[in-house]
């Protein structure tokens, strides 16, 4: 016979049994743990980020770390810097000599046969312009041949000619001349010798050779952070980005940047339009200028390493959580409708 509840007056101990104040306690517990996820999930928003790791560098390629190289062939015969000296504008740093000690002497004395072999040439010329006048004349009054003025011409157009060709030879020399005066290497602008890279007196160089290496003083910063291409298509300029500066404490929330510390605010300046060879696509972060400034020298220096976060679109918890499980790209909002949003959002409006 099948059991009811009506036979519980049968049984007085199954009928005295009751639900545990625990289990029940568990029981309200989980069923408000539930809705209190779901609401959870459906109500709290989440900043969307596209995560990347990059470098700070220098807006101006003036500005960045750069090789001070020998404009002449030769030998190094003196350093005036050592690794780590600083350095202002027109600091000599290198003095190069050529292999020929006697070199700058005979320029000058080739020089200076040039030019007397000039003047000679201009007073040559000078007199056979003359012999074209007299002959010129006779032959207009018909007591002089036609051969003696052609000829008067022709030599006069000679020594004009060799004049011409010994001021190129004089313009060679002093090309020759003013790079041999360039000997002493000097600093560019105010910085810092990072490391010697040329040998001693005994080293040759060559026009062009690395000497130094040389990271100007001062510096725009921008942050270069290198973004996997399926997150780029979604970034367009202006964009705001959190950046974690290596050696700077902080503590990063990726989908509430309100709640991070330690970290500074940037803004998309511009995006490759190619893949690096790694097959990441660089952004250039500036900063923000409505934010605190980031942190100079010596606490964040030139070539430090960078996290950097730029935000995309708010959606809810359990929209990213989705689509953190389908693996889904980041929501999509074109720029002028983000504008809009973003206009729409502002107190007033």
């Amino acid at each position: 016979m099948p059991f009811r509840s009506d036979h519980l007056e049968y049984f007085a101990t199954l009928a005295a049994q009751r639900t545990p104040r625990v289990a029940q306690a568990a029981a309200v517990l989980v069923l408000a743990g539930i809705a209190l996820s779901i609401a959870f999930l459906i109500v709290v928003p989440w900043v969307q980020t596209a995560q990347g790791s990059g470098q700070v560098t220098a807006l101006d390629p003036g500005d960045r770390v750069q090789s001070v190289t020998a404009l002449v062939p030769g030998r190094v015969e003196r350093w005036f810097v050592t690794d780590g000296s600083v350095v202002k504008k027109g600091d000599p740093i290198a003095r190069i000599v050529d292999n020929d000690p006697f070199l700058l002497d005979r320029l000058r004395a080739e020089r200076a046969q040039v030019q007397a072999e000039i003047a000679a040439a201009d007073q040559a010329m000078r007199t056979a312009q003359l012999d074209v006048d007299r002959n010129g004349a006779l032959y207009a009054e018909g007591l002089g041949a036609r051969r003696d003025f052609e000829s008067a011409q022709i030599k006069t157009a000679d020594y004009r000619a060799k004049g011409a060709e010994k001021r190129a030879a004089l313009a060679r020399i002093d090309v020759s001349l003013n790079r041999q005066s360039a000997q002493l290497v000097s600093a560019p602008r105010d910085g810092r010798i990072l490391t010697i890279t040329a040998g001693n007196s005994s080293t040759l160089v060559t026009a062009g050779s690395a000497l130094a290496t040389f990271a100007p003083e001062t510096s725009q910063q921008v942050v270069e952070l290198f973004v996997d291409g399926r997150d780029v298509s979604l970034i367009h300029p202006g964009r705001r980005v959190r950046l974690e500066f290596e050696g700077w404490p902080a503590v990063q929330f990726s989908g509430w940047p309100s709640v991070a510390r330690g970290m500074f605010d940037g803004r998309v300046r511009s995006i490759d339009v190619s893949a690096s060879p790694s097959g990441l696509f660089r952004i250039l972060v500036e900063p923000a200028p409505d934010r605190p400034p980031w942190p100079k020298e010596p606490y964040v220096r030139l070539g430090a390493k960078v996290k950097g976060w730029v935000l995309m679109d708010t959606v809810s918890v359990g929209f990213e959580l989705w689509r953190q499980l389908n693996d889904f790209p980041l929501q999509f909002t074109r720029p002028a409708d983000a504008a809009l949003a973003a206009k729409a959002a502002k107190p007033g409006k």
